[in-house]
């Protein structure tokens, strides 16, 4: 096999990894690239070979870095299978549709107020051409191997993270090749541990937080002294989410600590119409998540669904304690923006930042304390109290990923850390060939190897 490495390589975003075998193509992930605006206009480079030679895909999870490119092949040609697990193709559903929705929506608010440099400005794909994408899903089974191309199968087992997440094992020739995906964490509340995989001849693994280790603080208490000293000064807790698996834990969380009366009985509104329907998928999915029944029910009895736009433009006009959760996670797009641009500038208020905030992103900018960010065309001031909050990541830190990687009976011939900006890259490299033992690199955006040679091109 020959793998190209197209995305994820040097950053933590933009997850293509395309392997070719005796003529045929298979794509594991299928990415957007997201944050600075260098890496965001790879999303309309021209793919590495023509998209109707492209035979297969194969998506790792939802996520929109991991799937979000997929309406652009479609549109360009693309005919093949799209290989998920059934909750993985669900939460695609999902995100594809509401991706399209917001671009067209976004180019659309941009042409209206001149504020684009484009004119018009275009969406990079329409909720058509996502709709058009839903069709190729083919969910399949975990632990149940399946030939994709001729000569080349493909496994995937459990990796935690979110809903429906897998790693991915590919076997041609008799090479192996694991991509890790994304990995979760090993006492996450919602998801089980990552499986253990025994042996791979070649290792994809992710490095998103590779330079670091997650704060061992527990995230209720920090919350709830967020929400208390807020709504004693009548504040409003505004929370920029992921719609899928950081919304629900937020629910959780919220619902237990309203449990234990250890925060005011304050409305929760979640703000997303995706992250409503991914809660659903939940309850749906129950096997393959912690929560119980009873948890799943209490949590979404403790919390306002909004909907419609009209319901959330009102939610701007709330003048009493709160939290709102709202679409995206990174302050990248949606509804977020528009709460932002009312409740950022007021001091009484605090951003909550939960999670990895990738590099280029409004949320990086924020939480790097700047006095300012620009929405919309204009310069919204952040005078409300910004809290970063590391733990509720639902990826391995550095430690876990060394756990995870002990479980190998035996070294790779070689492992290629992606999915992480370049130092948390480097950190994890050094520590893998130190601590290890293995040999080991960090790929380059369009770098080329061959699966039974070491060197990239």
């Amino acid at each position: 096999m020959q793998m190209t490495f197209l995305g994820a390589a040097g950053t933590v975003t933009g997850s293509k990894y395309l392997l070719e075998h005796h003529g045929r193509h298979v794509l594991i992930d299928c990415g957007l690239f997201q944050g600075y605006k260098q890496l965001r206009l790879h999303n309309r480079d021209p793919f590495q070979i023509p998209v109707r030679d492209l035979d297969a895909i194969v998506l790792t999870h939802a996520h929109l870095d991991h799937s979000g490119y997929l309406p652009v092949l479609v549109r360009n040609g693309y005919r093949g299978p799209v290989y998920a697990t059934a909750a993985t193709c669900e939460l695609v559903k999902i995100l594809l549709l509401d991706s399209g929705r917001l671009q067209e929506e976004e180019a659309s608010f941009a042409n209206k107020h001149g504020f684009s440099k484009h004119s018009p400005a275009l969406p990079l794909y329409t909720e058509q051409d996502a709709e058009q994408a839903l069709k190729l899903l083919q969910p399949i089974e975990l632990h149940h191997r399946i030939e994709v191309i001729p000569g080349l199968s493909i496994l995937l087992r459990g990796a935690g993270h979110i809903l429906g997440a897998a790693t991915v094992e590919v076997v041609a020739d008799g090479t192996t090749l694991v991509c890790s995906g994304d990995l979760g964490r090993p006492s996450d509340p919602l998801m089980y541990a990552p499986e253990i995989i025994e042996q791979a001849d070649y290792l994809l693994v992710e490095s998103t937080y590779g330079d670091r280790r997650h704060p061992d603080d527990a995230p209720e208490k920090q919350m709830a002294e967020v929400i208390n000293r807020t709504a004693l000064r009548h504040g409003i807790i505004l929370v920029p989410s992921f719609a899928v698996g950081r919304a629900q834990l937020l629910m959780y969380y919220l619902y237990q600590l309203k449990q234990r009366h250890a925060i005011p009985d304050l409305p929760v509104y979640l703000n997303s119409p995706m992250a409503t329907d991914v809660t659903r998928l939940y309850q749906r999915f129950r096997s393959e998540h912690r929560l119980s029944l009873e948890d799943c029910e209490g949590m979404c009895r403790g919390t306002q669904f909004v909907r419609s736009t009209q319901e959330s433009i009102d939610l701007d006009q709330q003048r009493t304690p709160a939290v709102i959760i709202a679409a995206s996670g990174m302050a990248t797009g949606g509804r977020v923006l528009h709460h932002l641009k009312a409740l950022a500038p007021n001091p009484l208020n605090a951003l909550l930042m939960p999670g990895f905030q990738a590099g280029g992103t409004r949320g990086a900018q924020i939480v790097a304390g700047v006095p300012s960010v620009r929405i919309h065309g204009q310069d919204v001031p952040i005078r409300a109290e910004v809290v970063p909050m590391q733990t509720l990541s639902a990826h391995a830190d550095a430690d876990e990923i060394i756990q995870w990687l002990r479980g190998f009976k035996r070294a790779p011939k070689h492992t290629y850390v992606v999915h992480g900006e370049p130092n948390a890259s480097d950190v994890l490299r050094r520590r893998i060939s130190l601590e290890l033992g293995w040999s080991v690199s960090v790929p380059e955006y369009r770098d080329q190897v061959e699966l039974g040679g070491e060197t990239a091109q």
